[in-house]
């Protein structure tokens, strides 16, 4: 029987649920270190919140320990590399806050629409004000998503309740999954310009920070009212204060920030402000479902062998696993350079192995290309839950096996399909161990994918391989490699060139202003 160690205050019902599958379970509470250290290691399984800190040292002695599950989503308190060379799967529980967060981002646009915290206050204070508080309905209005995912598909489910119109953007959902949800997939620009309540439910990533920036702001209905329950640095928070006080914006609520905890911020006594100190997952429902899934999570795997919400590398035999990593390594740079490349409006994705990959399970391969594909949009997707996300976004994933042996000893394909059509990329292993670049969207080019990197199009011309050396030179940027495909000599030509730093905003602008650029990107790896 499997034995499992509850060392941080935990509701009752996950240990319920441990015993009621068989499987053993100790609640210990407050240990110290050393202490924990001294008994972890007759345990199979450790059950934590936040307060557990999962250390190198005390993973020196789980000499039993298997996984490592979280209560809740931040997993800082556990040193996840190390647990993965130990052997230790480590799990999370994301999803178990979404109502909770869906149903606050609800509240805080009822809050808006009637300007709740203003009339408490205004009446409190012995005022009568009801001239002064004209607010606005619900119905009919229409509610713009960024972000259709778990919670967003929720928000979107409370708002048809109250008869509202939902569109979204969201670059992973499909046109089915959206009639599904009763959503109208528009464009970002689209959402900005039709929105009379704008509500974000994205991660912050590199493509998503500040993604109501001033000039989206600009684009917006006059009048509008936002609201931010996910992440701080999705808005930028000074355009929007300057938009709060010249009326274009007519309200915003924020239950996160920039900078937390936020004591100051620029927008505190902004008209129009209503502000929470980050309560999206603050019901007691929420800390029951997180140890709700916990458990049940746990228990799978124990018994089961099921990985769900796992942060580190899904288990392998050990057959598997040395024979595997290469591949996985390649599948992962493919899928991220297409999701860098081209993440909007995709339909499905495809991989396609052929040669020595088609030899292998090819689950885990699978599991990196989404890995890499999503990961460029979310910053805690790996190969384990990637699949799960794909799933939730209605996008349609295939698995293509060749027995057959090409060109190269082994190939991994990846292509999506978006409506502009199949956009693919491959890759092979150089000495069996190396990953390399061998086709960018039908334009044969070998390259490594390391670090940071410009992806630019331009026309087959002469003297712009000069030109652009030069560019970058005069601002800095040192050219570490530099690799050229192209399909026909005068046609579209493309350069990947991987450089010693990131290079900024400024000198993108640059280098796209070069005659016969076509299209410049940061790519990074």
């Amino acid at each position: 029987m499997p034995k499992v160690l509850i060392s941080d205050k935990m509701d009752p019902k996950a240990a319920e649920i441990f015993r009621a599958r068989g499987v053993e379970v100790d609640e210990i509470i407050g240990l110290s270190k050393e202490e924990l250290a001294e008994i972890i290691g007759k345990y199979d399984g450790l059950a934590v919140r936040s307060s557990t800190k999962l250390t190198p040292k005390i993973l020196e002695s789980a000499t039993n320990l298997k996984v490592v599950g979280r209560a809740g989503i931040g997993v800082d308190n556990i040193d996840i590399p190390a647990a993965s060379a130990k052997g230790v799967v480590v799990m999370n529980t994301p999803f178990g806050n979404s109502i909770t967060t869906a149903e606050h981002a609800i509240a805080m646009m009822f809050a808006l629409a009637r300007q709740l915290p203003e009339a408490d206050a205004s009446t409190q204070a012995g005022k009568w004000e009801k001239s002064k508080f004209m607010g606005v309905e619900l119905t009919h209005k229409t509610l713009g998503l960024i972000g259709a995912g778990n919670i967003g598909s929720i928000v979107a489910d409370r708002a048809h309740g109250l008869k509202m119109k939902v569109i979204a953007y969201d670059p992973f959902l499909t046109e089915e999954r959206a009639v599904e949800l009763g959503i109208e997939k528009v464009t970002l620009d689209e959402l900005f310009e039709r929105s009379d309540f704008l509500t974000l439910h994205t991660p912050l990533t590199d493509q998503t920070r500040g993604i109501v920036s001033r000039e989206a702001l600009a684009k917006t209905k006059k009048g509008v009212r936002i609201i931010n329950c996910a992440r701080g640095g999705l808005i930028d928070e000074e355009a929007l204060k300057d938009a709060l006080e010249s009326g274009h914006v007519a309200g915003a609520a924020l239950d996160v920030f920039a900078e937390e905890p936020a004591k100051e911020n620029a927008l505190f006594g902004t008209p129009g402000l209503i502000s929470t100190p980050h309560l999206g997952a603050s019901t007691s429902e929420a800390q029951v479902n997180v140890a709700i899934q916990v458990a049940e999570q746990m228990a799978d795997f124990l018994l089961d062998g099921g990985v769900t919400n796992a942060l580190n590398m899904p288990s392998l035999t050990a057959e598997e696993a040395p024979k595997l990593k290469p591949y996985m390594a390649l599948a992962k740079k493919l899928g991220s350079l297409v999701g860098q490349l081209a993440h909007d409006a995709v339909k499905g994705i495809s991989i396609e192995v052929e040669g020595a990959a088609a030899e292998l399970n090819q689950k885990p391969i699978t599991g990196a290309v989404l890995a890499g594909f999503m990961g460029a949009y979310s910053d805690s997707v790996n190969m384990v839950n990637a699949p799960y996300l794909a799933k939730e976004r209605g996008l349609d994933v295939r698995e293509i096996r060749h027995e057959r042996e090409g060109v190269y000893h082994t190939l991994i394909r990846v292509a999506v399909m978006t409506d502009e059509g199949e956009k693919s990329v491959a890759g092979t292993l150089f000495g069996e161990d190396a990953p390399r670049l061998v086709e960018l969207f039908g334009i044969k080019i070998e390259a490594d994918l390391d670090g940071d990197m410009l992806y630019v199009v331009n026309e087959d011309a002469p003297g712009f391989i000069g030109r652009i050396g030069t560019t970058l030179g005069a601002a800095g940027v040192n050219i570490g490699n530099f690799h050229l495909g192209r399909r026909d000599g005068g046609g579209d030509a493309v350069l990947l060139l991987s450089v010693d730093q990131h290079v900024d905003e400024p000198i993108l602008l640059e280098v796209c202003n070069l005659e016969g650029v076509k299209t410049v990107k940061t790519l990074s790896f």
